[in-house]
This record gives structure tokens, sequence and C-alpha cells, in this order.
């Protein structure tokens, strides 16, 4: 495990002229109801693209539960309590993790963190907005439920990916969060990853399920981006504190993780904001745009 001082890295770091970063690719990932492994997805995705080239941000924001800097066998100096506290801007809570990866830890066991405010979490978002980080695409694993923390940071990433598992609650809880995006926060398009599962074809039908009620009732895109098999050497993993892309790179799931970002690099950029706060606003389309676009 790293020290905190080793960790950290200037609280501004430029990006470089030569090759200017285009647009940043937000991809949000949430679950219905906790337990389906949906911070394992986030940490192996991003690990999965930052190892494809992708110049990858891992921002956590499971405000009150967060762990993805424990699941990295990260040691962090500072967190998102500590910005919202006044003690350290919001780039001095980036770390640098495994390959490269940069990570923005948020807190544990920090109840007032789950009691922000709506305006606080646009604030945050917007926040992310005025960094100069060098990125390619930024990773947000959300706190699991439909809590206003969730919907805002669902509603500002380009993509949503809802993480499923078969469990009936699951499914049912994955459609109530897909409900409230769609209605509430203007999300069209979602894509859905089976986790878990026993067999491939375990996962297409847990979709299928989620797919029939949700085109009967709600006017939402469901994509399938597939399935991650049920691997005890993700279980080992997970004990040593380590992607499991990183310490067993030839197991099942890695290989399922890697597929997944493969899928995430090609999808079609939207042509333009949904008229919503977004991350990295001036960053997100080619053309800019006024901040209250």
């Amino acid at each position: 495990m790293s020290s905190p001082d080793s960790n950290a890295i200037p609280a501004r770091v430029p990006a470089t002229s030569a090759n200017d970063p285009g647009p940043v690719r937000v991809i949000a990932v949430a679950s219905g109801k906790g337990g389906v492994g949906k911070t394992s997805v986030s940490v192996n995705l991003a690990m999965s693209l930052q190892n494809a080239g992708q110049r990858t941000l891992l921002l956590d924001t499971d405000l009150g539960l967060a762990n993805v800097d424990v699941m990295l066998g990260l040691s962090p100096r500072f967190t998102l309590s500590d910005v919202f506290a006044g003690r350290c801007e919001l780039a001095d809570t980036i770390i640098e993790g495994p390959a490269g990866l940069l990570v923005v830890p948020a807190a544990s066991g920090k109840r007032h963190m789950t009691e922000l405010t709506p305006a606080q979490h646009v604030g945050l978002v917007h926040a992310f907005s005025q960094l100069d980080t060098a990125l390619d695409v930024m990773v947000v694993d959300n706190a699991a439920g439909i809590s206003d923390s969730v919907l805002t940071f669902c509603q500002a990433a380009q993509d949503v990916i809802v993480v499923v598992c078969d469990e009936p609650a699951s499914v049912t809880d994955a459609y109530a969060l897909i409900k409230v995006l769609s209605r509430e926060r203007g999300v069209t398009r979602v894509q859905v990853l089976a986790n878990q599962v026993g067999h491939p074809s375990e996962g297409r039908q847990l979709f299928e399920k989620l797919e029939r009620v949700t085109s009967k009732f709600l006017d939402v895109t469901l994509n399938y981006l597939g399935a991650i098999p049920r691997d005890e050497w993700l279980r080992r993993a997970i004990q040593r504190q380590e992607a499991v892309v990183d310490a067993f790179p030839a197991a099942p799931a890695s290989m399922a993780f890697r597929e997944i970002a493969k899928r995430a690099g090609q999808w079609q950029t939207p042509a333009g904001p949904r008229g919503h706060v977004e991350f990295f606003m001036e960053r997100l389309i080619a053309t800019p745009r006024s901040a209250t676009a």
C-alpha cells in the first residue's frame, strides 16, 4: 500500500498544449440496489480503459460509504469530504493508482456527506469542469439507489451503465432507477451490464426482462453492454485489493471487462448536450457553448 504523500499529485495538472485533450467521455456506473458488484465494475472498467491507453480518472461519488480507494489499496490524504470542509481544493484529492489511473476518493462513514443539498451536488459537478487534468475518460462510481446525488451524477454523464444481477430485487430496483432518470432527469439512453452471471445466456435474459417492462412504460433506449461471469479470481483480487484485470489478466472476468471497455470505446459520442449540467462542459463537445446551455 502506498503512502499518502506518494499518491499525491500536484494541485493543478496542466493539459499539455501539444496534445490538448479532446472531448472527455464521462461514464456513470449505477445500480438500483446494493450488493450487485457495482464498485468492482467501476474499478475494473476504469483500469481496463487505462490499460488500453485511455487517460482515465475514477471518481468515487458514494459520498457516505466510499470504498474505491480500499479496493485499490490506496491511502488518500484528502477526500471529497475535505473539499466540502474547505481543507483542500478538488485537485488536491486526486491520487495516482495502478498503471497511472487517477482516482478521486470520497469519504466513508461521514453521514453529513449523504445530506448534501442538490445545489451542492451540482456545484461538485461544476467543480470538475475547472480541472486542467488531461483526460480521455472519467468513470463515476455512484452510490446504489435513487438519491439526488446518484441522479445528478448520472444526469451529468454522457453514458449511464446500470449494473444488474440475477436477483428479482436487482431487476426491480434497476427499473426504478431507469424510470426516475428518464422521467425526472431526461436520460434517454442506458447501458445495461449483467454481473455475476453463471452463463452468458443468463445475462441476456436479465436484459430482456428489464427491456420488456422498460419499452412498455418508458421513453428510454436500453443497450445490452454484456455480462461479467461469476469468477473466483475476481473474489481473490478483491481480497488482494487489486483490480482483477491487473491481478489475474487471464481470468474470465478480466477478459469480460476488457471486452466491455472495448465496446465502451466504440460508443457514438452524443451530438450535443442534453440541456442539463454536464462534466467538463467546455470539453464534452467540439463546439464551445455557454455554461448555462
